[in-house]
């Protein structure tokens, strides 16, 4: 399996708890598919077989998360866990299936990929658009560049700003957040850039 540096960081970036899980998690999946390439992705390990993505694996602070991407199709039941993945809140090695049946799941989902098998995901509700709040409409108005820009967003990356802002609770943190919404806006800025990798 082709590894990934980050990967390693990740895993000894995880709580002590996480680490063995990760660790084991990954040689399943060096084990089971050969041909796995390393990847980050959504900010967690991600393991992709001949350029799509075969599974991922995620550390929080009580748990650990592990998903195939064709999620119902791998593992053959018709409803998702509420966490992510479709193994629930793993905490310990015993939380996951035995090492043959993690290989056979595996196997179906590189299967699943030659096959050609796409995921079909439900559909998802549109969100009720946002009014502009009159401080932020006039904020706006005041620096054209901030207004071409925030224009020109797509409707998804407007209503970041559009929540951030209205979502502050006290006058002082809503004005602060107008005020370095524009400085953003005018160089072009999505509202969250600096977790954006290049």
């Amino acid at each position: 399996m082709k590894h990934d540096p980050r990967t390693d960081a990740y895993i000894a970036a995880a709580a002590a708890f996480a680490r063995p899980i990760l660790r084991h998690l990954r040689e399943q999946v060096a084990t089971h598919c050969a041909e796995a390439e390393e990847s980050i992705r959504w900010r967690s390990p991600t393991f992709l077989y001949r350029g799509r993505i075969l599974c991922n694996m995620a550390a929080f602070k009580a748990h650990v998360s592990f998903g195939f991407w064709q999620g119902s199709l791998v593992t053959g039941t018709a409803a998702e866990p509420t966490a992510m993945g479709q193994f629930g809140r793993i905490t310990s090695l015993s939380d996951l299936p035995d090492d043959a049946s993690l290989g056979t799941l595996i196997g179906k989902a590189m299967a699943l990929i030659d096959d050609g098998a796409k995921v079909t995901r439900p559909p998802k509700h549109p969100k009720p658009p946002i009014e502009i709040p009159e401080d932020f409409a006039g904020a706006l108005r005041a620096s054209a560049a901030a207004e071409a820009v925030f224009a020109a967003f797509p409707p998804g990356q407007q209503r970041e700003y559009l929540e951030w802002i209205i979502g502050a609770k006290r006058p002082e943190t809503r004005r602060k957040r107008l005020e370095t919404s524009i400085a953003q806006l005018e160089e072009g800025k999505r509202l969250n850039w600096k977790y954006e990798r290049c």
